[in-house]
């Protein structure tokens, strides 16, 4: 693993603001955690659910997309002709019968499979279609949600998103029940992608204002962490009865769903961030732009089990409750750009909350710990090889 200059702190709760910053990172960024050992989350089957349907993505630079095969299995392949490397697939989503490129017309079935090309009785004599095929990804799939790495050395993904992960992870995605996708919010955060997914569990009521304005009340919960860099929150949430500063409080009514005690956030190692809020399910695909810069696709899902009512309340909550503009995550944008533009500072960001011992790297949090996120960025150093200092 390819090592830097840059030395990171000796005390665990600081992380050089450099780290934000930084542009030269963004290579090594690439290569050491977006290429490398990680899964990345690319589509529900809910998102592509027919034959040809077609999902195209990034993971760092790279264009993908995710095809939904006659055979109906999902395949996920390189966004690039195989014979000189144009993109076959310019639209966000859709429905194709076949992918063409238009540069020499070469066609691929749904499988990826090469089904034709012009003139290939002149081409060299080590020509075949069998090896001129779509480059296939690597995928495997957790509660109909298609993962796709880099690496063959990557663990399989069950032992990757730990057991402790996978319990609240599936709750959000229906626990079993199947997922319709209700529609999508694309906002771009004008930051450092490390800066939007260093979220943590103190903000939540000191940042978002509505949770006061709404009179809502935490209850217990608790904050999981792994070594590998999740995060999730499984948190009660108590909400009077009667909210005046409203004038239409259904739209925060929590009709009780039982996989739910009221709110699970997971965030999965880099940059992917999946909550059920009350009754909103909703899965955050996020697309770093560079050294500066982050597209964030908001997926809004219900149970295709769902009644008529239900429906209709999960379609008129999500948006309007966590989407990039809700009433309780509309801070979100202007905090994502004040921290990137403070982190220009010289010196270190420095966690306090929940941290015991400044020289060792604790496992055990509270719901409310900002400390949570410490073993993500220690993750994060050793992916990057980044030495730390001597105490």
């Amino acid at each position: 693993m390819p090592d830097t200059a840059m030395e990171w702190p000796a005390k665990y709760n600081e992380i050089p603001k450099a780290v934000f910053e930084e542009p030269g990172l963004w290579r090594l960024e690439l290569e050491n955690i977006f290429y490398g050992e990680e899964w990345h989350p690319i589509a529900h089957r809910a998102e592509i659910p027919n034959p040809g349907d077609y999902k195209a993505a990034f993971i760092g630079e790279m264009p993908i997309f995710a095809v939904h095969g006659d055979d109906g299995k999902i395949r996920v392949f390189h966004n690039a002709c195989a014979h000189r490397g144009s993109t076959l697939v310019t639209d966000s989503a859709g429905n194709k019968p076949d992918f063409e490129c238009p540069y020499h017309r070469w066609l691929f079935n749904r499988q990826g499979e090469l089904a034709g090309c012009p003139n290939s009785h002149e081409f060299s004599p080590s020509f075949s279609k069998e090896k001129f095929g779509l480059k296939e990804l690597r995928t495997e799939s957790f509660s109909e949600l298609y993962f796709v790495t880099m690496s063959d050395k990557t663990p399989d993904l069950r032992t990757y998103l730990t057991e402790a992960v996978a319990d609240p992870l599936g709750r959000v995605l229906g626990n079993g029940h199947g997922l319709k996708l209700l529609g999508y919010q694309k906002v771009y955060y004008d930051c450092n992608w490390k800066a939007y997914v260093d979220n943590d569990g103190y903000h939540a009521p000191l940042l978002h204002l509505a949770f006061k304005l709404l009179g809502w009340q935490g209850g217990h919960g608790e904050q999981i962490i792994t070594q590998n860099g999740h995060i999730a929150f499984d948190s009660e949430l108590s909400i009077p009865k009667k909210i005046d500063a409203l004038q239409d409080s259904s739209i925060v009514q929590f009709l009780g769903d039982p996989d739910s005690k009221g709110s699970i956030v997971v965030s999965t190692f880099p940059i992917t961030v999946f909550t059920k809020h009350m009754d909103m399910l909703n899965i955050r695909y996020a697309f770093p732009k560079g050294p500066r810069g982050v597209e964030v696709h908001y997926a809004y899902f219900a149970r295709d089990d769902d009644s008529p009512e239900l429906l209709a309340h999960r379609t008129r909550q999500c948006s309007n409750l966590l989407g990039p503009s809700g009433l309780i995550s509309l801070e979100d944008a202007a905090i994502f750009t004040r921290i990137d533009l403070g982190n220009r500072s010289p010196g270190n960001a420095i966690f306090q909350k929940g941290v015991v011992d400044e020289y060792r790297l604790d496992m055990k949090v509270k719901q409310n710990d900002e400390s949570g996120n410490l073993p993500r960025w220690e993750h994060y150093r050793k992916r990057m090889g980044f030495r730390r200092a001597a105490a």
